[in-house]
Protein backbone atom coordinates (compact mmCIF):
# COMPACT_ATOMS: atom_id res chain seq x y z
CA UNK A 1 0.00 0.00 0.00
CA UNK A 2 2.78 2.43 0.65
CA UNK A 3 4.90 1.49 -2.22
CA UNK A 4 1.13 2.56 -4.63
CA UNK A 5 0.98 5.59 -3.07
CA UNK A 6 4.24 5.99 -3.72
CA UNK A 7 4.76 5.41 -7.21
CA UNK A 8 1.46 7.22 -7.60
CA UNK A 9 3.07 10.94 -6.35
CA UNK A 10 5.77 10.24 -8.70
CA UNK A 11 3.53 9.43 -11.91
CA UNK A 12 1.45 12.32 -10.59
CA UNK A 13 4.63 14.70 -10.14
CA UNK A 14 6.36 13.58 -13.61
CA UNK A 15 2.55 14.55 -15.41
CA UNK A 16 3.14 17.54 -13.49
CA UNK A 17 6.21 18.44 -14.57
CA UNK A 18 6.06 18.41 -18.17
CA UNK A 19 2.90 20.36 -17.92
CA UNK A 20 5.27 23.26 -16.23
CA UNK A 21 8.07 22.72 -18.62
CA UNK A 22 5.79 22.23 -21.61
CA UNK A 23 2.94 25.51 -20.90
CA UNK A 24 4.80 28.05 -21.82
CA UNK A 25 5.89 26.53 -25.17
CA UNK A 26 2.20 25.79 -26.08
CA UNK A 27 1.14 29.22 -25.91
CA UNK A 28 4.27 30.19 -28.43
CA UNK A 29 4.22 27.51 -30.45
CA UNK A 30 1.01 25.34 -29.92
CA UNK A 31 -0.92 29.31 -30.54
CA UNK A 32 1.41 31.79 -32.21
CA UNK A 33 3.34 28.94 -34.32
CA UNK A 34 7.08 30.45 -33.12
CA UNK A 35 9.32 28.00 -33.11
CA UNK A 36 11.28 29.09 -29.67
CA UNK A 37 14.77 27.43 -29.42
CA UNK A 38 15.43 29.85 -26.60
CA UNK A 39 12.11 28.50 -24.47
CA UNK A 40 14.74 26.38 -21.72
CA UNK A 41 17.08 29.44 -22.05
CA UNK A 42 13.79 31.35 -20.39
CA UNK A 43 13.03 28.81 -17.89
CA UNK A 44 16.70 28.73 -17.14
CA UNK A 45 16.43 32.61 -16.05
CA UNK A 46 13.06 31.91 -13.84
CA UNK A 47 15.71 29.98 -12.18
CA UNK A 48 18.25 32.53 -11.72
CA UNK A 49 15.98 35.32 -10.96
CA UNK A 50 14.05 33.14 -8.19
CA UNK A 51 17.17 32.56 -6.47
CA UNK A 52 18.35 35.86 -6.98
CA UNK A 53 15.38 37.20 -5.06
CA UNK A 54 15.44 34.86 -2.29
CA UNK A 55 19.61 35.55 -1.75
CA UNK A 56 17.99 39.75 -1.60
CA UNK A 57 15.59 38.41 1.33
CA UNK A 58 12.56 38.03 -0.46
CA UNK A 59 10.12 35.06 0.26
CA UNK A 60 10.96 32.02 -1.74
CA UNK A 61 6.91 31.59 -2.61
CA UNK A 62 7.23 35.35 -3.83
CA UNK A 63 9.81 35.01 -5.51
CA UNK A 64 8.97 31.43 -7.49
CA UNK A 65 5.48 32.73 -8.55
CA UNK A 66 5.27 36.86 -8.88
CA UNK A 67 9.02 37.88 -9.34
CA UNK A 68 10.17 35.08 -11.80
CA UNK A 69 7.22 35.47 -14.39
CA UNK A 70 7.56 38.85 -13.99
CA UNK A 71 11.06 39.40 -15.15
CA UNK A 72 10.83 36.68 -17.56
CA UNK A 73 7.68 38.00 -19.04
CA UNK A 74 9.46 41.43 -19.73
CA UNK A 75 12.64 39.92 -21.15
CA UNK A 76 10.34 37.81 -23.39
CA UNK A 77 8.70 40.82 -24.33
CA UNK A 78 12.00 42.43 -24.92
CA UNK A 79 12.63 39.95 -27.31
CA UNK A 80 9.63 40.37 -29.30
CA UNK A 81 9.23 44.10 -29.88
CA UNK A 82 13.36 43.85 -31.02
CA UNK A 83 13.25 40.60 -32.80
CA UNK A 84 10.13 37.68 -33.50
CA UNK A 85 7.69 40.60 -34.41
CA UNK A 86 9.75 40.77 -37.83
CA UNK A 87 9.58 36.81 -37.87
CA UNK A 88 5.87 36.13 -37.79
CA UNK A 89 5.08 33.51 -40.23
CA UNK A 90 9.23 32.73 -41.28
CA UNK A 91 9.39 29.31 -39.46
CA UNK A 92 12.95 28.62 -40.49
CA UNK A 93 14.20 32.51 -39.67
CA UNK A 94 12.31 32.22 -36.17
CA UNK A 95 13.99 28.76 -35.32
CA UNK A 96 17.58 30.44 -36.30
CA UNK A 97 16.46 33.78 -34.40
CA UNK A 98 15.29 31.85 -31.41
CA UNK A 99 18.97 29.45 -31.58
CA UNK A 100 20.98 32.59 -31.30
CA UNK A 101 19.23 34.24 -28.14
CA UNK A 102 19.44 30.87 -26.48
CA UNK A 103 23.22 31.32 -27.41
CA UNK A 104 23.15 34.79 -26.52
CA UNK A 105 21.04 34.20 -22.86
CA UNK A 106 23.47 31.36 -21.85
CA UNK A 107 26.38 33.88 -22.67
CA UNK A 108 24.99 36.29 -20.43
CA UNK A 109 23.90 34.00 -17.36
CA UNK A 110 27.61 33.11 -17.71
CA UNK A 111 28.71 36.42 -17.55
CA UNK A 112 27.17 37.11 -14.60
CA UNK A 113 26.47 34.13 -12.56
CA UNK A 114 29.40 32.01 -13.35
CA UNK A 115 29.59 28.72 -14.99
CA UNK A 116 28.92 26.91 -11.41
CA UNK A 117 26.54 25.02 -9.97
CA UNK A 118 23.68 27.22 -7.37
CA UNK A 119 20.52 26.92 -6.31
CA UNK A 120 18.22 26.82 -3.39
CA UNK A 121 16.70 24.46 -1.01
CA UNK A 122 13.73 23.13 -1.25
CA UNK A 123 10.91 25.52 0.90
CA UNK A 124 9.24 22.33 2.08
CA UNK A 125 10.12 19.64 3.85
CA UNK A 126 9.98 15.96 2.99
CA UNK A 127 8.21 13.42 5.04
CA UNK A 128 8.04 9.28 4.91
CA UNK A 129 5.78 7.35 4.07
CA UNK A 130 6.35 4.26 5.71
CA UNK A 131 9.82 2.69 4.92
CA UNK A 132 9.77 5.59 2.01
CA UNK A 133 10.88 8.83 1.85
CA UNK A 134 8.46 11.45 -0.32
CA UNK A 135 9.98 14.90 -0.96
CA UNK A 136 7.25 17.14 0.01
CA UNK A 137 7.82 19.87 -2.67
CA UNK A 138 6.38 17.27 -4.95
CA UNK A 139 3.03 17.92 -4.53
CA UNK A 140 3.88 21.59 -4.45
CA UNK A 141 4.41 21.29 -7.95
CA UNK A 142 1.38 19.09 -8.58
CA UNK A 143 -0.76 21.80 -7.14
CA UNK A 144 0.92 24.53 -9.30
CA UNK A 145 0.02 22.56 -12.56
CA UNK A 146 -3.31 21.65 -11.85
CA UNK A 147 -4.30 25.47 -11.11
CA UNK A 148 -2.21 26.72 -14.37
CA UNK A 149 -4.51 24.19 -16.17
CA UNK A 150 -7.35 25.35 -14.57
CA UNK A 151 -6.37 29.38 -15.12
CA UNK A 152 -5.25 28.31 -18.58
CA UNK A 153 -8.27 26.87 -19.32
CA UNK A 154 -10.72 29.78 -18.09
CA UNK A 155 -8.49 32.79 -19.30
CA UNK A 156 -8.40 31.05 -23.08
CA UNK A 157 -12.16 29.83 -22.81
CA UNK A 158 -14.23 32.11 -20.24
CA UNK A 159 -12.55 35.65 -21.41
CA UNK A 160 -13.11 38.38 -23.75
CA UNK A 161 -9.09 38.44 -23.76
CA UNK A 162 -8.62 34.78 -24.20
CA UNK A 163 -11.30 34.64 -27.22
CA UNK A 164 -9.35 37.69 -28.99
CA UNK A 165 -6.09 36.12 -28.48
CA UNK A 166 -7.65 32.34 -30.17
CA UNK A 167 -9.07 34.52 -32.75
CA UNK A 168 -6.18 36.05 -33.94
CA UNK A 169 -4.10 33.70 -34.16
CA UNK A 170 -6.42 31.77 -36.51
CA UNK A 171 -7.13 34.89 -38.62
CA UNK A 172 -5.16 37.69 -37.92
CA UNK A 173 -6.76 39.94 -40.92
CA UNK A 174 -10.43 39.10 -39.44
CA UNK A 175 -9.00 40.36 -36.14
CA UNK A 176 -7.47 43.64 -37.62
CA UNK A 177 -10.68 44.35 -39.72
CA UNK A 178 -13.10 43.97 -36.40
CA UNK A 179 -10.73 46.87 -35.03
CA UNK A 180 -8.22 44.66 -32.68
CA UNK A 181 -4.50 44.91 -33.43
CA UNK A 182 -2.84 41.90 -34.44
CA UNK A 183 0.69 43.27 -33.44
CA UNK A 184 -0.91 44.06 -29.79
CA UNK A 185 -2.14 40.71 -29.28
CA UNK A 186 0.93 39.06 -30.63
CA UNK A 187 3.10 40.71 -28.16
CA UNK A 188 0.90 40.70 -24.82
CA UNK A 189 0.65 36.64 -26.10
CA UNK A 190 4.43 36.00 -26.32
CA UNK A 191 4.74 38.11 -22.74
CA UNK A 192 2.39 35.43 -21.04
CA UNK A 193 3.86 32.45 -22.64
CA UNK A 194 7.35 33.60 -21.70
CA UNK A 195 5.90 34.34 -18.23
CA UNK A 196 4.83 30.42 -18.18
CA UNK A 197 8.65 29.68 -18.72
CA UNK A 198 9.89 31.56 -16.15
CA UNK A 199 7.30 30.30 -13.84
CA UNK A 200 8.07 26.79 -14.79
CA UNK A 201 12.05 27.50 -14.06
CA UNK A 202 11.48 29.11 -10.68
CA UNK A 203 8.87 26.29 -9.28
CA UNK A 204 11.50 23.30 -10.45
CA UNK A 205 14.76 25.71 -9.48
CA UNK A 206 14.46 24.46 -5.67
CA UNK A 207 14.63 20.76 -7.05
CA UNK A 208 18.18 21.25 -9.80
CA UNK A 209 21.30 22.55 -9.57
CA UNK A 210 21.59 25.57 -11.82
CA UNK A 211 23.68 26.54 -14.39
CA UNK A 212 24.21 28.37 -17.25
CA UNK A 213 22.98 25.34 -19.75
CA UNK A 214 20.24 24.43 -17.63
CA UNK A 215 17.69 24.81 -20.25
CA UNK A 216 18.83 22.06 -22.83
CA UNK A 217 17.65 19.93 -20.19
CA UNK A 218 13.93 21.10 -20.46
CA UNK A 219 13.85 21.69 -24.47
CA UNK A 220 13.61 18.48 -25.88
CA UNK A 221 10.85 17.45 -23.35
CA UNK A 222 8.84 20.53 -23.86
CA UNK A 223 8.65 20.52 -27.68
CA UNK A 224 8.22 16.51 -27.54
CA UNK A 225 5.09 17.28 -25.28
CA UNK A 226 3.62 20.36 -27.24
CA UNK A 227 4.19 18.20 -30.88
CA UNK A 228 2.67 14.87 -29.87
CA UNK A 229 -0.29 16.35 -28.19
CA UNK A 230 -1.31 17.88 -31.50
CA UNK A 231 -3.66 20.95 -32.31
CA UNK A 232 -5.58 21.31 -29.06
CA UNK A 233 -3.69 23.64 -26.56
CA UNK A 234 -5.08 22.79 -23.01
CA UNK A 235 -6.10 19.02 -24.09
CA UNK A 236 -3.04 18.15 -25.98
CA UNK A 237 -0.74 19.49 -23.56
CA UNK A 238 -2.43 17.81 -20.48
CA UNK A 239 -3.17 14.09 -22.96
CA UNK A 240 0.60 14.37 -23.78
CA UNK A 241 1.70 15.23 -20.59
CA UNK A 242 -0.35 11.97 -18.79
CA UNK A 243 0.54 9.91 -21.61
CA UNK A 244 4.33 10.28 -21.42
CA UNK A 245 4.71 11.01 -17.75
CA UNK A 246 3.08 7.61 -17.41
CA UNK A 247 5.32 5.80 -19.77
CA UNK A 248 8.14 7.78 -18.07
CA UNK A 249 7.20 6.49 -14.00
CA UNK A 250 6.13 3.13 -15.38
CA UNK A 251 10.13 2.25 -16.96
CA UNK A 252 11.78 3.99 -13.97
CA UNK A 253 10.22 2.17 -11.60
CA UNK A 254 10.84 -1.16 -13.66
CA UNK A 255 13.65 -0.65 -14.78
CA UNK A 256 15.69 2.77 -13.84
CA UNK A 257 15.48 6.35 -14.58
CA UNK A 258 17.97 6.14 -17.64
CA UNK A 259 15.36 3.92 -19.21
CA UNK A 260 12.72 5.67 -18.03
CA UNK A 261 13.82 8.94 -20.06
CA UNK A 262 14.42 6.95 -22.89
CA UNK A 263 10.99 5.06 -23.07
CA UNK A 264 9.53 8.77 -22.55
CA UNK A 265 11.39 9.34 -26.13
CA UNK A 266 10.47 6.06 -27.52
CA UNK A 267 6.88 6.79 -26.78
CA UNK A 268 6.92 10.03 -29.03
CA UNK A 269 8.67 8.52 -31.60
CA UNK A 270 5.45 5.61 -31.86
CA UNK A 271 2.67 8.40 -31.21
CA UNK A 272 3.79 10.61 -34.23
CA UNK A 273 4.38 7.84 -36.22
CA UNK A 274 0.63 6.40 -35.43
CA UNK A 275 -0.86 9.33 -34.70
CA UNK A 276 0.65 12.42 -37.51
CA UNK A 277 -1.34 15.10 -35.90
CA UNK A 278 -0.77 14.66 -32.54
CA UNK A 279 -3.20 12.96 -30.31
CA UNK A 280 -6.16 15.89 -30.38
CA UNK A 281 -5.72 15.17 -33.96
CA UNK A 282 -7.11 12.09 -33.90
CA UNK A 283 -8.90 12.39 -30.34
CA UNK A 284 -10.37 14.91 -28.41
CA UNK A 285 -11.30 16.68 -31.24
CA UNK A 286 -12.91 20.16 -31.07
CA UNK A 287 -11.33 20.31 -27.43
CA UNK A 288 -9.68 23.45 -26.52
Amino acid sequence: MDLSFVILVEVLYAIASLVLISAGLAVVFGMMKVINLAHGEFMMMGGYATITAVNLGMNVFVAMLLIAPLVVGLIGLVVERLVIRRLYGRLVDTMLATWGLSLMFIGLATMIFGNTTTGISTPITGFTVGDYQINGYNFFIIVVSIVLVLCMLAVLKGTRAGLIARGTMQRSDMAAALGYSPDRIYMATFFCGSALSGLAGAVLAPLVGLVPTSGGAYIAKAFITVIAGGPSLIAGLVSSATSFGLVSQIFTFTISPVIGEVALLVAAVIVLRLMPQGITGRFFKGKL
